[in-house]
């Protein structure tokens, strides 16, 4: 008998009484006391002076190891508090509560930092040999190099501290406005109030007259606030302008390159072979215009079905589907994906005043992960749900890596958790009972690509832009949405008869404070995803084991270094890119012949 998949998480394991729970405010006040004596800790540390001083960093990495695993696991469970019930204003107390802890955490860890940078080089050098320390020598030459980045020890405690109401507090701010918004819909004649999530979810529904709808309700709920998050945008790119300039930080994209550990010159040949290859994808777009019986494609219609023979899934199908697929790649796949679904880390229920969007987060002091989204039954949802599992099966294979190493970077992140989406996808393309049923899905693997190729790259010349019409001022709301059209019409190189323009009021995105640019790590993940894919398909089931050494090295390499190590590619070049966007262009090519086929 099949176990029956909860559809609602289980947070009561982790601290049981949710934004009530005495458990979580013991385990927040053991923090508040950990991190005085950090602090007490940082004010102390000396720089190094001789090799002697080994056993003294050793035991301030411990401490930091168990202060950063405490602040991880209480911030994933007060993040899940706030996304599965936007109305749970206690939850978004504990966040601020969260919030300063951090910020003192940052602020104990740059000291600490600051002393490590100046250290001498030949001491450096011998204490990044010893034994209790090589494994480390990636993150702490890191630390040293960001050190060194960095003002005054002074200067960056403040700008910490007046982070946490400012900076913070502004996209804080806008969960809030989003989660206040409720949208009136007409569905079949009967009239609902649903979330943002939901009524985004209503983009692939069958009926054009609906997504039509939800289109312009949408818009018009985020036209009617556009003051609101003009004003938290800006203060936002404002705040982290004006720190980027006290650094003496001339790009915008020096900080997120740095976070993502890659250079700049394999950001602009990802961006340039994919400008390069866009046209079929143009085509694919004006193919699907002509089956909606229309002489474009509009901005609504981009995720609408193109057959009336959609197959729905049941949340246990869905389920299902990931379970026999994952176990065609390797069992450790399949046997942690069996965990997550029956002990319910997975929030899935289609239900009001969920945040819109879907994640995956870590609980590292239980080993755990959450998944949060809103299921409703579409390939596209399982593809959603398959990504998330691929998530947390990253934070699965770095079990045996010690906490310290597994900071792995937003692009490579994205690799394992769109490696597990080709899994079911092209399982889904291969499994297909007709014509029509393929085609479908097909069209949702096309999907994924014009979101990686041109919607994302619209965010990202959209983001470039304002940031740098903002170093002159305010950037109006009117200019906001004249940029965000701009950068669509480019970004979808013309492939749309109408755009979004209020679609960067409307992207959570851009309001994400701890990382700037949260676009082009995505399309990263997915075309460095789909050359381990090619190879997995080449080498079968024994592949697991090469996959999961190259996710436990994720946090501990360059990209370009992790690439050619596990790859043999050079990432800085056009041609490494061009290969997995070539596999997506004969999904396009696919999806025309069997247009042809079938009508």
């Amino acid at each position: 008998m099949t176990v029956k998949f909860p559809e609602v998480w289980d947070l009561e394991v982790l601290f049981p009484g949710g934004s009530n729970s005495k458990e979580l405010r013991l385990h927040i006040e053991k923090t508040n006391s950990d991190l005085a004596e950090l602090e007490a800790l940082a004010k102390n540390f000396q720089v190094p002076a001789s090799e002697k001083d080994e056993a003294a960093i050793v035991a301030m990495l411990e401490t930091v190891k168990g202060i950063m695993q405490q602040l991880n696991q209480a911030g994933s469970f007060i993040g899940c508090l706030q996304a599965q019930n936007t109305e749970d204003k206690k939850a978004a107390i504990l966040q601020s509560e969260d919030a300063v802890l951090n910020a003192r955490f940052q602020t104990a860890l740059q000291a600490i930092q600051q002393q490590l940078a100046k250290t001498e080089e030949n001491v450096w050098t011998a204490l990044l040999e010893s034994e209790s320390l090589k494994e480390f020598s990636f993150v702490l030459n890191e630390w040293r190099e960001e050190a060194n980045m960095l003002l005054s020890e002074k200067e960056e405690n403040i700008i910490t501290s007046l982070s946490t109401d400012g900076y913070h507090g502004w996209s804080q701010l806008y969960d809030m406005l989003v989660g206040d918004i409720k949208i009136k819909m007409n569905i079949s004649g009967e009239e609902k109030n649903l979330s943002v999530g939901q009524a985004n979810n209503l983009s692939s529904d069958p009926d054009a007259a609906i997504r039509q709808q939800s289109y312009e309700k949408l818009e018009a709920a985020w036209t009617d606030k556009e003051e609101f998050f003009a004003k938290t945008l800006n203060s936002i790119a404002g705040f982290r302008l004006e720190v980027y300039k006290k650094r003496g930080w001339d790009s915008v994209l020096q900080e997120p390159l740095h976070m993502n550990r890659m250079k700049q010159e394999t950001l602009d040949a990802m961006w340039g072979a994919i400008s390069k290859n866009k046209q079929p994808f143009v085509d694919y777009l004006n193919k699907k215009g002509e089956m909606l019986g229309k002489d474009g494609l509009d901005w609504f219609d981009v995720d609408a079905p193109v057959t009336e023979s959609t197959q729905q899934y049941a949340y246990q199908e869905g389920a299902e589907f990931i379970l026999e697929h994952f176990g065609k790649f390797g069992p450790e796949l399949q046997k942690f994906a069996v965990q997550a679904f029956e002990k319910g880390w997975i929030e899935a229920e289609d239900r009001p005043n969920k945040r819109p969007g879907g994640f995956c987060t870590s609980l590292p002091m239980t080993e755990e992960s959450r998944i949060f989204m809103t299921y409703s039954g579409s390939m596209s949802n399982v593809a959603t749900l398959a990504h998330e599992l691929g998530h947390a099966f990253h934070s699965h294979a770095m079990q045996p890596v010690h906490p310290l190493n597994r900071s792995y970077a937003m692009n490579v992140a994205e690799t394992a958790s769109t490696f597990a989406e080709m899994i079911v996808a092209d399982a889904a393309v291969k499994n297909a009972q007709s014509k029509e049923e393929k085609l479908a899905l097909l069209e949702d693997k096309l999907q994924r690509s014009v979101a990686f190729f041109m919607n994302i790259h619209s965010r990202f010349l959209f983001e470039t832009r304002f940031y740098e019409e903002r170093k002159n001022g305010v950037v109006s709301a009117e200019r906001l949405n004249e940029l965000m059209e701009e950068a669509q019409q480019e970004g979808f190189a013309g492939g749309l008869t109408s755009t979004h323009p209020h679609f960067w009021a409307s992207k959570l995105h851009f309001y994400i404070t701890d990382v700037p640019f949260y676009n082009f790590p995505y399309t990263f993940g997915y075309l460095f995803s789909l050359s381990i894919y090619a190879k997995a398909l080449e080498e079968g089931s024994q592949f697991e084991e090469k996959y999961m050494a190259l996710l436990r090295d994720t946090a501990i390499m360059t990209a370009e270094d992790l690439a050619m190590k596990h790859l043999g590619e050079d990432i800085t070049q056009q041609a490494f890119w061009e290969k997995g966007i070539a596999l997506c262009v004969k999904d396009a090519e696919d999806f025309n012949a069997l247009v042809s086929s079938v009508g």
